[in-house]
């Protein structure tokens, strides 16, 4: 995951720090030199602490950099999570609704993110790629199944 969050980002320097936020997996903080220089990233963990099962607390960790620890916080992702939990039926547990194959998975991941981010309405006729420059309009089904692919060299 972190090999292709590198390669599909701007890669960040000191100038231009990328933040990130996890939940308290240790795997993130011996991972993440391997593709960032620890000068050119802000990292914090977000450390639920439970009790009988139930969060009783949320620890905020600086572990490379100077994130703020007011932005540090994971409910984006754990959003994002459940709306494919919700959305995607092979991604439920105890589901009739699964993939026998690995790559029929990511075909649907891959056709529901570009849903997301070109069809779906975020704000007032806007989508997700429309807010960040890549796209100008918003896409429909007919466009996403007819679209003629060009190879660019």
């Amino acid at each position: 995951m972190i090999e292709k969050l590198s390669e599909r980002t701007e890669q960040p320097s000191p100038q231009t720090k990328m933040e990130v936020f996890t939940d308290g997996n240790d795997d993130y903080t011996y991972v993440f030199p391997d593709y960032y220089a620890d000068t050119c990233i802000d990292y914090g963990q977000l450390v639920k602490i439970r009790e009988n099962g139930r969060v009783v607390r949320k620890e905020k960790r600086t572990i490379y950099g100077n994130p703020d620890p007011g932005d540090i916080e994971t409910t984006d992702v754990e959003n994002y999570n459940g709306i494919l939990r919700e959305r995607l039926g092979r991604l439920v547990w105890k589901t009739k609704c699964f993939s026998k194959r690995r790559w029929r998975l990511e075909c649907s991941l891959q056709v529901f993110q570009f849903y997301w981010n070109f069809i779906n309405e975020f704000k007032r006729r806007t989508t997700p790629a429309m807010l960040e420059g890549v796209a100008d309009n918003l896409w429909t089904w007919h466009e996403f199944f007819y679209f003629q692919l060009t190879i660019l060299d």
